[in-house]
């Protein structure tokens, strides 16, 4: 009797096995991607938030205050987060490391080489207690400024883990749950590609089973990193209509995901 109960069970998990690989390892999809959106721009209100909420998609959008903006920009925030978009920890003062090539407009005051440990930790605190104050939620994740995570050779969230369920660069690439880095992960900058160049990366993602996180800045204008309002929405529209393939999600939620695989025995 043991022995019968003993294949039964090993049957029944290979089974379990063969179908969750068979619908997906991404909640049932091939393959999962993020929508992401960088430094709290007016266009996200006007042009991005309107287009997802259209085809009922929920994007990552990652907050800070370069622009001094953010204060007005509080309550179209709040009704955001409330219909299902994540927000994100950007830093507030968003500092870069500056003096070199392409980082010209880094200012003195919000270089990363002139800040300290405790400044920074102080910085990213400060952007989660206004986000807490803004959406009530304690589960978030960040995204690295200009993609720079070192201050003094020292990686700056290495005493800030419990803060965030994970964390956002900027390298290209796309990756399985197994090998996605929690703590840097990938992410495709877009910058004026075309609807057919996103689509073939999603393609791309689909055909290796992997995560794949889009990181968009101005959307149909208001940053000098920008894609247009039609490949943008021509994007979308491929989404939803292969939603059954793609696990498009917030960037907290596929983090979660994956820590949870990653952690299972």
């Amino acid at each position: 009797m043991k022995k019968h109960v003993v294949l039964f069970s090993l049957l029944l998990t290979l089974a379990v096995s063969a179908h969750a690989q068979q619908n997906g390892p991404w909640n049932g999809r091939r393959c999962a991607v993020v929508l992401t959106y960088d430094d709290a721009l007016n266009e996200h209100f006007t042009n991005a938030i309107p287009a997802l909420d259209s085809l009922r998609l929920k994007g990552t959008f990652y907050i800070t205050d370069i622009f001094g903006t953010l204060q007005a920009q509080i309550p179209g925030w709040r009704r955001a987060a409330a219909s299902g978009h994540e927000l994100g920890n950007h830093t507030f003062t968003h500092p870069c490391e500056g003096g070199r090539p392409g980082r010209e407009f880094v200012k003195p005051d919000t270089d990363l080489t002139q800040y300290s440990l405790p400044r920074i930790t102080a910085d990213i605190r400060a952007m989660n207690a206004l986000l807490f104050a803004i959406d009530g939620k304690t589960k978030r994740t960040f995204a690295y400024p200009c993609g720079d995570t070192k201050i003094g050779g020292t990686p700056y969230l290495s005493g800030q883990k419990e803060l965030f369920v994970g964390a956002r660069g900027v390298r290209a690439g796309i990756t399985p749950a197994a090998q996605v880095d929690l703590t840097n992960t990938n992410a495709f900058i877009v910058n004026g590609q075309s609807g057919e160049a996103l689509i073939a990366q999603v393609k791309k993602a689909e055909a290796r089973q992997g995560l794949l996180v889009f990181c968009f800045h101005g959307v149909g204008g208001g940053h000098g990193l920008n894609v247009s309002l039609p490949a943008h929405r021509e994007l979308l529209r491929y989404l939803k209509q292969h939603e059954k393939d793609i696990w498009v999600a917030p960037m907290v939620d596929v983090a979660e995901l994956v820590k949870a695989q990653q952690t299972r025995p």
